[in-house]
Order: C-alpha cells, then structure tokens, then sequence
C-alpha cells in the first residue's frame, strides 16, 4: 500500500521557518557536481561513419571524407545560431533570474560544451533539417509508441525489431521512459533517478545511441519523454538534499513546517486524489516538508532556481546527442510554482520553454519539442508559442481523444463536430499528435458548459455513464475497460483499456460470436480511419496494430497490481503478430485494414497538413462529416458511430472516388454506411 503524503503526525513542532527564495550562486553553478554530470566517456558510441558534411540542402549523406566541414566552420555555425537568438534568450533569462549574469554565462559555456559533444552525423542531420523546416509535416509521418520491455526485452530488442517497426510504416518511434527509476517506486518510469543513464535491464546509454543510429539510417525519428518537473528521490541531487548538503535543497521545495504547504494547498488542485492526496509529503528522517505534487516518491525541481534550469537543460541536450530526435515535455504546464496560484500555466512556464525552443535551435536544430499538455485545444494553442516566438513544435490532441471515446459511447456526434470546429479554427502551423489510446489513462475533460446547454447533461452523471458503458457494464456494451483513480465522492474515475478491448473485440472473441466479431474490427478500423483523417501526426499504441487485448495479468503483480494503467501496458503478443497477413484471422483483418488506411494517406494530397479542414452536416446526428480540401483536390469523409446503417448525404458537387472501398459516386445526396462504418471519397476539380 502507497504512503498517503500528508502525515500529519509527523509534523515538526519547531517555529516556522519560512522558506527562502533560492538566490543564484555562481560559484555553485561550477560545482563539482557539473563535473560529475558530464556524460562519461565510456557510454559514447563513435560511429566511423559519422564524416557526414552538414550541406543544408543534401538529402543524402556524402561518400567523401574531404566534404565535412571543418572545426572551425562547425563553430562558425553555432556561433551564427547563437548570435540570432543571444538578445532574446538573454533578456528572458536575466528577466526571470533576475540579472543574475554569472548563472547566464555559465548557461552560455554550457551550450558550447553541448553543441562541442554533438557528433558529425547529427550535425549533418541539423543541416538537413534546417533547410527543410517543414520536415515533420509530412502526411507520410506516421507513429507509435510502446514500452520496451513490453515489445522486445531490451532496446537491443528493439533495434533487432526495427523491420516489424518498418513493416508497420511507422517512421517516428516513441520509446517510453525509460532511464534509470528504482523498482517500486518508478510510476512508470516518471521517477527518474539519473537523466543521463538507461534502466539496466533495458540496457545502456551506448545501446539507445546505437539504435538511435539505426534508425536515423531507417528513417525513423525516435522520441523520449524528459521528465522535467520532477525527479525521484533516488536522484543525487535528492538525496545530497535530503541529507543537507549545501545548494541541494534549493533544488526543490522544502520547507520546515506545513504552514506555507498548507497555503498553497488551498489553491492547487490535486493530481491523483485517491492514490496520493495531497502536493507535499513529510520526511521524517530529516523533519523537512517537501513539494511532491505527483506521487510522494517525485520531489518538485525549483525551476525559480537558475541552477535547475541550466541543469535540466543540460540533461535534455545529453538526450539529444544521443540521438533523440523528439524530446517529449513531460507535465510541462506544473513546472513553474508561486504561492497563492494553482500552479499551472503560469507565464513563467512560457518564458522557460521558449528558452528551451531555442536552445534547441542552437544546439540541435534538428531536435523536435514535443508539449504534453492535457488540455483541450483552444487552451493549449499558447504552448505553440507565436510565429516570431515559437514555443514547442507539437502538442497533443487530448481533448478530440477523449471526445472521440465519447462519441462512440453515445452514438452522438455533435460534441465530436463542436471540438473539431475548435481545431479547424486554429492557425494551420499548429501541429498536433492525434491517438486512441496511449500509455496513460482516458480522462473525460469534455465540454460540459456545451453539454450542459445543449443536452442538459450533467458532468458526474455522464462521466459515471461512460465509465459504466465501457466497462461493460451498461446494458448493450461490449467494451471492456477498467477504471483508474476511481473517487466514487467525485465520481470522477478515469478509463483504462486497449483500443480493440473498448470497442468489444475481447467481449467477441471469448463469446466466439464472429457476428459481433466483425462489427468490433469495423469499429476499430473505423476510429483509426477518422484518427488518419485529422490534421497532424497519428501515432499508434503498440499492439493496437494487431487488435491487442487488455492485459489482466498485472492484477497478481505486486508492483503493478494497484495501477490499473498496466491493463493496456501488457507484454506484445508476438505469437497473435505473426498472424498479420492472414487475412483470415482478427489479427490479420486489422492489420492489413490499418495499413491500407495509412498507405492510402500517405498517396492522397488532400491529407496535406497545409489543407484546408471543415465539418458538415450529414443529415445523421450517428455520422461525422469532414471534408478537406488541397491544390484542387477535395476528400470527403462519413464516419458512422453506431450500430445501425445509416443513409447520409453530404451538398458537394461533383463526382466522388470511394479511395477505401473503390465505389464511385455521382454526386453524394445518398451515402449508406455500414455499422461502425466510414467512407473516404475524393474528387478532383476540373
């Protein structure tokens, strides 16, 4: 059983001592600890190929040794990049470390001893990328994300499965956490106790080089998450803290009583409630409070602290030179604290990952910031930043996620048009990452004001009815999930689940009712038709490729058992994957469904990223309508979200292809769809 956080008992009786602001201490900045966070020689991966010249306009690498660039010129280029941003990223800083110059120049040097560790071949791909800025905008992008004990083992594993990753034609590869965390106490990963070395058996940091290599050479972009509003209390600079070293407890936010905890308690929401109540949690062994607004294992960094942030960002760009093309933000909005908020998306946020935007241009142009930021997309658009001050390259699509699911379970889908609109109205540069399901819970941050003034809905009752109908619980359902973090005083459990389980794949399979079993596979194809369909990258969970069903096992696991997110986080089937091209079986039906689906995308211009996107009305509240338009080229997509056929039309003129199906269409006044089903018809205009 998890320690609650806030015990109480133990709260020193000692007078308050209020907590000081952390000053910036320049000659800390240069501390031994630097030396011992550099990275260490033995982990580097020389890579004999890497003369790759940095020709910003190349496609391929050079053959000839004698096109590489010199030292010189490579430093020549940093300094270019530098100098481009030096004013801004110099006012910001000083702005929010208050003039501190000494913390500043010491950030500045940090930044040369980073871009001085990037090897030849990354600097290549940097050039590369810089003269096609747009690179990751490509309609071919298609992702996955998947733990990798769970997929192969070890990141050897991986690498040894890179063809099955390819035959997928998943060109941009999330691993999940995946640096050291101690056992037990790791949720997931999110506690990591050393940024610059990879959970032993997992394998090592020259292991995620080598095959960040192959895949560099396979085309893929590999992402990691950097978990950066905490660490966990294993770390060294936690523990150096804990026993009160000098400079350490800065680092974070400890105090010697609950009086300004209690404070700020009083305005910062609580992310898990059940599992672990409260923001702070005591420790007795040294009688300080300290800010865990996570899991009490998960210290809060004081990003106040200029110390934290030229560290952290330090961690990140060691990432980088490893080969990480997209580092994920994790929990980016909690990273800046100030009493008397709630602690989230507060400017200073801004103004921190602005600052790591270009950083990133100077060191790593090629290196994507990739937000995580659960909110729905009129309130996430300020992390994208502006066009002159750009902030991450992507977010993710949280809120359409979850609408979606919402939509399935109702059968409605005026919620699902009303959220698309929101996104069609955002500028196009916005790119977002558009999934089904992902490592974490299903959260139902829906609209509720819409809800409530269109249908009357009620927010407690109508989340108990979507965690009822996918549960199975509701009368009807086939879905097959379970709840996560359920507070039946809130009524505000989450959802957990694979896709194919939540669409009644699994409940098909055990009744062997192949009747319904194909309804759930048309199900399935279809929320990943109208996922292709959406603006953006489309990333897939690993094993939703093959139908994956939950994972029950974790519930005679220990170390899992009370975390009902290792539901869809079971070991890849590998045995059930062998059967992908057998169109015979589930798993070959949606295998070779969604790769039909993704190939399709990939040849049809009208999922162009730069194209113009709307809804309409099908004559069906059952059946989304979105249509897309680019260089002459028009798509117009149906999706049915019942189980019933349906007759729709849409007013297009025209003639359509069916690109799916392969039907032609003289104009579209009567469209039928199957259950659970979806049509894709493009025209060309004359």
């Amino acid at each position: 059983m998890k320690a609650k956080r806030n015990q109480r008992s133990g709260e020193p009786s000692a007078r308050q001592n209020k907590k000081k602001t952390p000053a910036a201490a320049p000659e800390a900045a240069v501390s031994d600890e630097k030396e011992a966070a550099r990275p260490v020689a033995e982990e580097a991966v020389v890579n004999p190929a890497a003369e790759a010249a940095p020709a910003a306009a190349e496609e391929a690498r050079p053959a000839v040794e004698e096109n590489a660039p010199t030292a010189r010129e490579d430093d020549a280029v940093f300094e270019r990049r530098l100098a481009r941003r030096q004013d801004e990223l110099k006012w910001l800083y000083c702005e929010l470390y208050h003039g501190d110059l000494a913390a500043y120049d010491y950030f500045v040097s940090m930044l040369r001893r980073s871009w001085a560790d990037r090897k030849a071949e990354l600097r290549a791909q940097d050039g590369r990328r810089e003269a096609d800025p747009d690179w990751y905008r490509r309609r071919d992008l298609l992702g996955m994300m998947l733990y990798t004990n769970a997929f192969a083992g070890t990141l050897e594993g991986v690498r040894e499965k890179l063809p099955y990753i390819q035959e997928c034609g998943v060109n941009y590869l999330h691993l999940m956490p995946l640096l050291e965390s101690p056992k037990g106490r790791s949720d997931g990963g999110y506690a990591v106790s050393d940024f610059r070395k990879v959970q032993p058996e997992l394998g090592t940091m020259a292991d995620l080089e080598r095959l960040a290599d192959d895949c560099r050479e396979k085309d893929i972009s590999l992402c990691l998450d950097f978990v950066m509003n905490h660490t966990s209390e294993d770390h060294e600079w936690a523990r150096k803290a804990r026993a009160g070293e000098p400079g350490y407890r800065e680092r974070y936010f400890f105090y010697d009583n609950w009086d300004i905890p209690r404070e700020f308690e009083k305005t910062v929401p609580q992310v898990f409630p059940t599992t672990a109540p409260g923001s702070f949690t005591w420790l007795p062994d040294c009688q300080k409070v300290v800010m865990t607004n996570f899991y009490p294992y998960q210290w809060d960094l004081n990003y106040a602290n200029p110390m934290v942030f030229n560290d952290m960002t330090e961690n990140l760009l060691y990432l980088a030179n490893r080969g990480i093309d997209v580092i994920r933000l994790d929990a980016v909005p909690y990273i800046w604290k100030e009493l008397g908020t709630n602690c989230r998306n507060l400017p200073q946020v801004h103004t921190l990952v602005r600052m790591m935007r270009m950083v990133c241009e100077i060191v790593c142009p090629s290196v994507l910031l990739l937000g995580e930021v659960v909110m729905e997309p009129a309130k996430v658009a300020p992390y994208f930043g502006t066009p002159d001050k750009p902030e991450c390259h992507m977010l993710y699509n949280v809120t359409t996620m979850a609408t979606t699911w919402h939509t399935l379970a109702t059968g409605d889908v005026s919620l699902l048009r009303h959220q698309m609109d929101a996104v069609c109205a955002l500028p196009r540069d916005f790119l977002f990452l558009n999934y089904l399901r992902c490592h974490d819970d299903i959260g139902w941050g829906l609209d509720y004001p819409w809800l409530k003034a269109h249908f009357g809905t009620d927010e407690v009752s109508h989340k108990k009815y979507l965690n009822d109908w996918f549960t199975g619980k509701w009368p009807g359902s086939d879905s097959r999930g379970e709840l996560y973090n359920d507070d039946p005083r809130l009524g505000d459990a989450r959802l957990c689940g694979t896709t194919a389980s939540l669409c009644g794949v699994e409940a098909a399979d055990y009744e062997q009712n192949p009747f319904k079993l194909e309804r759930a596979i048309a199900c399935d194809l279809m929320l990943h038709a109208w996922m292709l369909t959406q603006s953006g990258i489309p990333v897939l969970y690993s094993g939703d490729e093959v139908g994956q069903l939950n994972d029950y096992s974790y519930h005679q696991d220990p170390e899992k058992w009370d975390d009902s997110r290792y539901l869809h986080r079971g070991a890849f089937q590998w045995d059930l994957a062998a059967l992908r091209r057998d169109g015979t079986t589930r798993q070959g039906k949606q295998f070779m469904g969604l790769r039909r689906l993704e190939e399709l995308r990939c040849a049809e211009p009208a999922f162009d990223a730069r194209a113009d996107v709307w809804t309409f009305d099908t004559g069906s509240a059952h059946v989304l309508g979105v249509g897309r338009w680019y260089k002459g080229r028009k798509l117009i997509a149906m999706f049915n979200f019942s189980p019933e056929f349906v007759t729709v039309s849409s007013g297009e003129g025209g003639a359509f292809d069916e690109l799916v199906y392969g039907g032609h269409f003289d104009d579209l006044s009567h469209v039928e769809l199957y259950p659970y089903g979806f049509v894709w018809l493009a025209h060309t205009e004359g």
